[in-house]
């Protein structure tokens, strides 16, 4: 009698193997004019809006010319200076420096890194630090979007705690409405010889450092736009109850004046914008906080 139930159990859980196991769906056997419900789909289909072809040209320790390929956003060129030491175990600090006229994409593959020394002196501060040098094709919204994206991506397949930006003439432009749609994502930002073009309560709401520097008569802006960001920033803080002391914490301004271009060799106040990369009282701001 034992013996006889044993079979029967045998026979019955052959027959429910079989029936699960024809209903089972495996990459091997999926033909692509199979259809697939989402629910069956979502157990092994998995999509990255976003990837990376790295670039093979180097240049003074960056890799130049890699291309972060968004399905929303385009294509997303950038040279990258990852230190020899960073290995994922700790985090490390980014930096984002935008270039002005001159140094983006379609004038050449790492022109801004030829043209411009920030991106270099800043690994000066911090030995712990990835230097991301994007090559934009202009300064308007696309690519405010595309710095974001590009951003976004570093905090997620990178392990770092602070976030830096710089951003000369054009590039300040570029990264001003950056500030002004994500600012949270950045520990300070240091906008020279520009103009601001993005919004500023957000910046205030999100109590981003914002260090505000240029020429007193600089040739292609004039200091007056950089006052009147400063003034509006200012503003909006008092608005909140903030007292001069806390302000100050949060928001500079630094008004060259003639002196401090001729000192150094230079009479033109825009072009000597370049010049901030080498001050050490600017560079200390930004990579101390």
């Amino acid at each position: 009698m034992k013996r006889e139930i044993a079979v029967i159990l045998l026979v019955i859980s052959i027959v429910l193997l079989s029936a699960c196991g024809s209903n089972t769906v495996s990459l091997e056997t999926l033909d692509s004019s199979d259809s697939l419900t989402t629910t069956e789909a979502s157990s092994f289909v998995t999509t990255e809006d976003v990837f990376v072809t790295e670039g093979t040209e180097e240049y003074r320790g960056f890799i130049l010319d890699n291309v972060l390929h968004s399905e929303k956003d385009g294509e997303i060129h950038y040279n990258l200076y990852i230190p020899d030491s960073y290995d994922g175990t700790e985090p490390y600090a980014l930096f984002f420096t935008l270039p002005g006229y001159g140094g983006l994409y379609f004038q050449g593959v790492g022109e801004n890194l030829r043209t411009e020394t920030i991106a270099f002196t800043a690994q000066e501060y911090n030995s712990k630090m990835i230097v991301v040098a994007p090559q934009l094709e202009d300064w308007g919204e696309t690519s405010a979007n595309q710095t974001i994206a590009l951003v976004e991506y570093f905090l997620s397949h990178y392990n770092i705690d602070q976030v830096y930006a710089e951003g000369y003439s054009g590039g300040g432009e570029t990264m001003s409405p950056v500030m002004g749609k994500r600012p949270e994502l950045f520990t300070a930002y240091l906008h020279c010889s520009s103009q601001w073009d993005g919004e500023y309560e957000p910046v205030v709401e999100s109590r981003t450092l914002v260090y505000l520097v240029v020429g007193e008569r600089d040739e292609y802006y004039g200091s007056e736009p950089t006052k009147q960001a400063y003034e509006t920033l200012y503003r909006l803080y008092k608005e909140q109850g903030l007292s001069e002391e806390e302000i100050d914490e949060l928001l500079i301004l630094d008004i060259k004046d003639e002196a401090y271009f001729t000192d150094r060799g230079t009479t033109n106040q825009h072009a000597g914008g370049a010049l901030f990369a080498n001050d050490q009282a600017i560079m200390g701001w930004l990579f101390n906080q």
